[in-house]
């Protein structure tokens, strides 16, 4: 996944730790995976990656896909701006897909203000194949 937007010299070395390790994955990483791969780095305990997570998520520097009670770092330049954010998991070769979407956005939206629904966030994800494996 591209190098984030966010300024990200704020992070402790831990939250980077964390941060970097997923922004070079290939695809979504749970919390034990990205503790595999720090114990060198000095990680002993999930409780250091959940803190981590914690902090990255609140800056908007990664999200947690719920469907695979994994993390990805972000990759989409305005996506906590737009409130929105949407995620192409392809089953077969596991990338993520970070999108947003003004019409999806605006049509959430109208239903929300119809219904009198007060969304704090929408995170969408949707499961399927992609072009890539498609072809293959």
């Amino acid at each position: 996944m591209p190098a984030h937007h966010h300024d990200n010299s704020d992070l402790t070395k831990n939250q980077a730790l964390v941060y970097d390790t997923l922004n070079a994955a290939d695809g979504p990483l749970s919390a034990y995976t990205i503790l595999d791969q720090l114990r060198e780095a000095g990680f002993r305990a999930p409780l250091q990656v959940y803190r981590a997570l914690e902090r990255l998520q609140a800056l908007g520097l990664v999200h947690r896909l719920e469907s695979l009670n994994a993390f990805v770092a972000c990759s989409h330049p305005s996506c906590e701006e737009d409130g929105t954010v949407a995620f192409a998991i392809c089953e077969t070769c596991g990338r993520v897909f970070e999108f947003t979407d003004a019409e999806l956005k605006s049509r959430l939206g109208a239903w929300a203000k119809t219904t009198g629904f007060r969304p704090q966030k929408t995170t969408i994800e949707m499961r399927g194949i992609c072009a890539e494996c498609k072809a293959a």
